[in-house]
């Protein structure tokens, strides 16, 4: 007979996932986001500070499955970061954004590993991603060190640029066809992966 994860992964309903992006401020996570799904790129300056978390839902196919993504984009700023712990329960992804022209923000990815063995979902799939890779002439962070410390994080890892859409499409669906081979997501003991309706209970 069958199992309950056979049947979900080989039917044609469609499956939802969560995803969490993390970053310190100004390393581009909403610019990601807005590439993405509106295959559009603002300007830095033309960006609002994400408070608190921003939500998106995204429809895209994968491995023949239809896959409906709620991606939780998380405020940057240091006194909002005891909020980000909040949003942790039943994500199924956590993308990790650095600026490569800032050293402070890729050495802030190892403050969130530290909150993971508190808040984030053991199975979850990690991706560490490398954001404005279009300003060469100010890089700081090496592809080659991003890609090390990644490997040894366990986590896969992309170089991108919102600004020249170079890796975003490939970061999102890299992390979801690794959900997608995960079973414990879609077997019958699965948490339920939805987000609340409403957040305004956690901002205050």
């Amino acid at each position: 007979m069958p199992t309950r994860t056979n049947s979900i992964m080989q039917s044609n309903e469609s499956v939802s996932i969560k995803l969490l992006i993390i970053g310190i401020a100004s390393v581009g996570k909403s610019s990601l986001l807005f590439r993405f799904t509106d295959q559009q790129w603002l300007p830095e300056g033309e960006t609002n500070p994400t408070i608190g978390v921003d939500t998106y839902e995204h429809k895209l196919d994968v491995k023949g499955k239809r896959v409906i993504l709620n991606i939780w984009d998380t405020a940057g700023d240091e006194r909002l970061r005891a909020i980000t712990s909040s949003y942790y329960r039943g994500t199924q992804g956590i993308i990790l954004v650095y600026d490569v022209t800032n050293r402070e923000s890729f050495n802030a990815i190892s403050w969130w590993f530290t909150e993971r063995s508190k808040n984030a979902l053991e199975l979850a799939v990690k991706m560490i991603v490398g954001n404005k890779s279009d300003k060469s002439h100010m890089r700081q962070v090496p592809t080659a060190e991003g890609a090390a410390y990644a490997a040894r994080m366990g986590c896969l890892f992309v170089e991108s640029s919102a600004k020249t859409a170079v890796g975003v499409r490939e970061m999102f669906r890299d992390v979801v066809e690794r959900i997608l081979d995960i079973p414990e997501f879609w077997g019958p003991s699965k948490q339920a992966f939805k987000a609340p309706n409403d957040l305004a209970h956690m901002l205050k």
